[in-house]
């Protein structure tokens, strides 16, 4: 064999070692070798309620649609509902927002992704935070937490510095921590029961501090039975918004006896209704 032949087959040698070292680094976890969000979060990172649809399904269809905007149950009151509000949620994944669209489909409220973990911030936030805001919609900023990455304190810090205080302004609704199945890991963030609920307190107290105003909790009843169960009781404070795709709210996570908001639909746009009358909202974020 020449020399020249010998030196192509050996480079060539050398590109497909590099070739396969890339898609194997390619196919490896993000997460692999850090303990924090920056390499694993990429892109709009996570809206809120995905990773419950993708683990107990998106079942809504018009008739359940409907039926979310009836009163059921309790209101905040403790009496029986009889009122709702609709609204909507949004994150990076829907860009700019067109807010006269969704004023005119009746849609008095929304939520607007501000941050996640301890790195990300949504870029579409001031459109989206403001523009719901111009429009004449009450709004808030919601959190997806990573609680296997920091703190809690750590997380409601960055959400507070990132969009998600509170102002007395009475179009301004309390912040929410969202809390669903890891999109990155194992389902309870490798913590046990008391340890989910320690993180959370931790959050929950640290937004306080900062805010003047206990955070709403995001979830659904299943994850939070197998991830918190009946360590934590946070229904006293926190305003439940529950993930339920179906014709109803089903049963609550512990302890709570009527739910604030109820995300019921994740089609053509994440869809809520509060429970409660608008003055109701009203007072919500008045506080």
């Amino acid at each position: 064999m020449g020399i020249g032949r010998r030196k192509w087959r050996a480079a060539a040698a050398v590109i497909a070692g590099s070739v396969s070292a890339l898609l194997l680094g390619a196919l490896a976890p993000a997460t692999a070798d850090t303990g924090t969000d920056d390499i694993r979060i990429t892109g709009h990172g996570q809206e809120l309620g995905s990773q419950i649809r993708a683990v107990e399904g998106d079942h809504s269809n018009s008739f359940t649609k409907r039926r979310a905007l009836e009163p059921q149950g309790l209101n905040s009151d403790g009496a029986k509902a009889y009122a709702t509000v609709p609204g909507i949620d949004v994150s990076g994944w829907q860009q700019n927002v067109d807010w006269a669209y969704w004023w005119g489909q009746g849609k008095r409220f929304a939520y607007v992704k501000a941050t996640e973990g301890t790195s990300y911030k949504n870029p579409y936030f001031a459109q989206q935070y403001n523009g719901s805001y111009n429009i004449g919609m009450i709004r808030g900023a919601y959190h997806f937490a990573l609680p296997d990455v920091s703190s809690g304190a750590a997380q409601a810090n960055f959400f507070v510095d990132n969009g998600g205080g509170w102002s007395a302004d009475g179009k301004t609704l309390p912040g929410v921590i969202d809390l669903e199945y890891n999109p990155y890991g194992d389902t309870c963030y490798g913590k046990t029961q008391s340890q989910m609920t320690a993180w959370i307190l931790d959050f929950h107290d640290t937004y306080h501090a900062r805010t003047g105003r206990w955070p709403v909790i995001y979830t659904s009843t299943s994850w939070w039975k197998q991830c918190v169960g009946t360590t934590g009781d946070f229904s006293s404070t926190a305003p439940l918004w529950i993930a339920r795709y179906a014709s109803s709210v089903g049963e609550l996570p512990y302890n709570w006896s009527y739910h604030t908001f109820w995300q019921y639909t994740s089609t053509p746009i994440d869809q809520n209704s509060f429970n409660g009358s608008y003055e109701r909202l009203q007072v919500l974020a008045t506080g």
